[in-house]
């Protein structure tokens, strides 16, 4: 990482705190040098209050700490990206984030939400109607098929090929989850669960 240029804002740099899993961000405070390496040495994310004119470990009166997990710096090397796992809510309101509880979500959410719109419309005409009405085990089958044609195009050496594949076993498996009644949220939760253990 570069150094870190403290004298360009009067000593205080923006610290951009970003949650290591979701990638959603949590919050944003201020560095000085001080804080800038307390967080460095204690691995819990430290900042300078302006308005108490002061360090402040984030969590320590709440016990919700922010636990850095990577620090890097963008192109000026005047403000600071952190990784962090935090132990609880990070926002004083107690929510999730400072910008609110709704968590970053990607393109399969997205992606989530299509799905349950065809089949809730029970569009005529809809590939992705035709096949949750025909049932779990029609959905089953195409999320077997398509998982033999992913291992397949694996062994090759086309990674079009096998990038196609894998796209459309993870649209069939979310037809699949619909069927079955399971969130993409249900499934990140059973995996952060899974990472933390």
């Amino acid at each position: 990482m570069n150094e870190i240029n403290f004298e360009k804002s009067n000593g205080l740099v923006p610290a951009v705190i970003q949650d290591n899993t979701t990638l959603q961000v949590l919050m944003v405070g201020f560095m000085n040098r001080e804080a800038y390496e307390k967080t460095l040495q204690e691995g819990k994310v430290t900042f300078f209050s302006r308005t108490r004119n002061k360090l402040w470990t984030k969590g320590e009166t709440s016990g919700n700490f922010l636990i850095v997990k990577e620090i890097t710096t963008d192109c000026d090397n005047d403000t600071i990206l952190i990784r962090a796992e935090p132990e609880g809510p990070v926002c004083h309101t107690g929510s999730y984030s400072c910008f609110g509880d709704q968590k970053a979500q990607g393109f399969l959410h997205r992606l989530e939400k299509i799905i349950e719109g065809r089949i809730a419309d029970k569009a005529e005409g809809s590939y992705t109607w035709r096949i949750f009405s025909e049932g779990i085990s029609r959905a089953a089958q195409k999320v077997g098929e398509e998982a033999v044609e992913v291992v397949i195009e694996a062994m090759g050496s086309r990674k079009e090929l096998f990038t196609s594949e894998t796209a459309d076993l993870l649209y069939h498996l979310l037809i699949l989850m619909k069927t079955k009644g399971v969130t993409l949220n249900e499934i990140e939760e059973e995996l952060m669960k899974r990472h933390k253990n």
